[in-house]
């Protein structure tokens, strides 16, 4: 019995360790590795460089009082189209009470030497009819009633100034309405009915009734870093992407860029300004938030390669082809413009050739059939 149970157990050290070594064998082989390979392609490659920024009206106006008063009323709402002289809003004037006063005093002064410039020049225009005075004696009168009576206009319209903003003389002309000065469309009204407003003078720039831009014609504002900037050149075109219509591309034409940067964030950013292509069916609003791609460099319908595929050696360019299954051989190339995800292969393999695609490959042979 022990006989048998020593047996049984040499056999069973005997099989755990063939299984080990058997085990440890496997282990230690090494699976042969299959590489996949890719061919040529046709397509576009557009060297660019990333620029943000927003869409802007190329014109726009703030529009300001040129008196000061209370907002009476506002004829327009943000959205209207609207023509050069048109109404915006109509101011009510608060008249100073120092001037006031001022003016009211003028108007009885020129009322008292208007009376008084009267009777003189009754009393000697009947002298001189009778011809009792000379012309040259009577002529003094004549002026000085003239000139009381124009002193008394002038007070009159003056005070009309003064608490109606329009005089006499003007008629329906008043600067107490406020009128656009240009054709466009109302960006905003920043001010309400019953708000009091300062008129735009040479030490105040005044309060901004409505803001007014032309929206047929816009432009894209934006930045560029400044290891960007050189790269760039007035007329290049862009290509614009608006975070609200992310469905829609614009086209756009680049028109000016800044002799000087800002520091902004710790790097310095360039202003640059270019031209929007506007589609008839697509609204523009100002202020869209925009990302615009500035093409450097287009080849349209040229034969590419991804750039990971790509080899060096010596400061030259090469790709393994395959000429055999699993077999390749170093082919040197001339490459063209890239993207950054595809290049321009120039020379050194035709359309049908496999390139070994040395970032993908299986570890499995029966994975390659």
């Amino acid at each position: 019995m022990k006989k048998i149970i020593r047996i049984s157990l040499f056999v069973a050290l005997g099989s755990l360790f063939i299984y080990t070594i058997f085990y440890l064998y496997n282990k230690n082989q090494q699976k042969p590795v299959v590489y996949k390979t890719i061919n040529m392609s046709e397509t576009d490659i557009v060297k660019k460089t990333l620029a943000t920024g927003s869409i802007v009206p190329r014109r726009e106006i703030n529009i300001k009082p040129q008196v000061s008063g209370i907002i009476e009323k506002i004829f327009v709402v943000a959205g209207t189209k609207v023509k050069k002289g048109d109404m915006i809003a109509r101011i009510k004037i608060i008249p100073n009470m120092l001037n006031l006063a001022n003016a009211e005093s003028r108007i009885s002064r020129a009322k008292i030497a208007l009376d008084n410039a009267k009777i003189d020049f009754d009393r000697y225009q009947k002298l001189y009819e009778q011809k009792m005075v000379s012309l040259q004696e009577y002529q003094p009168y004549a002026l000085n009633f003239k000139n009381s009576k124009e002193e008394l206009e002038a007070a009159e319209n003056n005070i009309a100034l003064i608490k109606e903003g329009v005089s006499k003389a003007s008629g329906k002309v008043t600067n107490t309405i406020v009128r656009s000065t240009i054709d466009g469309m109302i960006l905003d009204i920043p001010v309400k009915e019953g708000g009091s407003v300062i008129e735009s003078n040479n030490f105040n720039e005044g309060t901004t009734i409505a803001s007014i831009a032309d929206m047929g014609e816009m432009i894209f504002d934006g930045k560029v870093d400044e290891s960007e900037v050189g790269k760039i050149r007035p007329n290049m075109p862009l290509i614009l992407t608006i975070g609200a219509l992310d469905t829609v591309k614009f086209d756009a034409s680049l028109e000016y860029i800044a002799p000087k940067g800002v520091k902004e964030n710790g790097a310095i950013q360039f202003q640059i300004k270019a031209k929007v292509n506007l589609q008839k069916d697509v609204f523009l609003r100002a202020g869209y938030s925009s990302t615009a791609d500035i093409v450097l460099a287009k080849r349209d319908k040229v034969m590419a390669l991804p750039e990971g595929v790509l080899q060096f050696e010596n400061g030259k360019t090469f790709v393994e082809v395959e000429t055999a299954l699993q077999v390749f051989e170093k082919r040197f190339i001339q490459t063209g413009l890239s993207d950054g995800i595809n290049i321009e292969i120039l020379s050194g393999i035709s359309k049908g050739d496999k390139v070994k695609d040395i970032n993908a490959s299986s570890a499995e042979a029966e994975g390659k059939k």
